[in-house]
């Protein structure tokens, strides 16, 4: 696909990883949809996007809502005139160990508000996202791509019993729309990856990032213009389909 004039949608867009790859698709000519939570920090990235004369407009959404959701696809595709992409790039923790018991007493139990919180906006956000930008592409006759952002936890990580499910859902439900959407001219695939310098992540203990960082064999996180390069790719290479890109810097969990 030739990004130029094309039009994207990226969720969690306002900041990390999401912004850095708005801003590496606006160098590319692509025009933008924002989705995100934060209204503030959306207008501050409408306005920097503007400034390197990128066409991109903010959308407050959450995600897990469907009335919003739909919505927000049937606005884009009346402002922009077109749909050509969606990063589904919105995603919370709740960590927490499933139990914490000492001895026989039990401390703490992951709670079922822990645990929906991250499947609604991680698993069914994705969901209804991917669901509405496949058929307003159908619908509006447009050539396609459907980026997810999975992660290196979908393997299954220690403290991210919800986190770990819902991005493992994410990976299948690329392989899922890859198969069914080929038809239509629209390609699905996705990135898994390992620890990132975003602000999430940064925000960590410094001991706990030390030990995560002592864990990787390239011994450093990643940074968020390293993960978009795999996003330009997925997007660019018309070959790619139904598969789960990991850059992870080797890390295996």
């Amino acid at each position: 696909m030739d990004l130029k004039g094309k039009v994207i949608v990226i969720t969690g867009a306002a900041q990390g990883l999401g912004f850095c790859m708005a801003e590496q698709l606006a160098e590319r000519g692509a025009r933008l949809a924002l989705v995100d939570m934060n209204q503030e920090r959306l207008d501050g990235a409408v306005e920097k996007l503007g400034t390197i004369g990128c066409d991109a407009r903010g959308y407050k959404v959450n995600v897990a809502v469907e009335d919003e959701v739909v919505a927000l696809f049937a606005s884009v595709c009346s402002d922009f005139g077109a749909l050509n992409g969606l990063i589904n790039n919105a995603g919370i923790t709740r960590d927490h160990m499933l139990i914490k018991a000492d001895h026989r007493e039990i401390r703490k139990k992951m709670s079922l508000d822990e645990w929906n919180a991250v499947i609604a906006v991680n698993q069914t956000g994705v969901f209804l996202c991917g669901r509405e930008a496949a058929a307003n592409m159908v619908t509006h006759a447009c050539e396609g791509v459907i980026v997810n952002i999975s992660s290196i936890s979908r393997a299954g990580n220690m403290g991210q019993t919800n986190y770990s499910a819902s991005k493992a859902a994410v990976a299948a439900m690329t392989v899922c729309w890859a198969k069914e959407l080929a038809r239509h001219n629209i390609r699905c695939a996705a990135i898994a990856p390992g620890f990132t310098a975003t602000e999430m992540v940064t925000s960590m203990n410094q001991t706990v990032l030390d030990v995560i960082t002592a864990q990787i064999p390239l011994r450093r996180l990643a940074e968020p213009e390293e993960i978009s390069r795999a996003m330009l790719e997925i997007f660019e290479n018309d070959y790619i389909n139904g598969r789960i890109v990991e850059i992870d810097g080797g890390l295996r969990l």
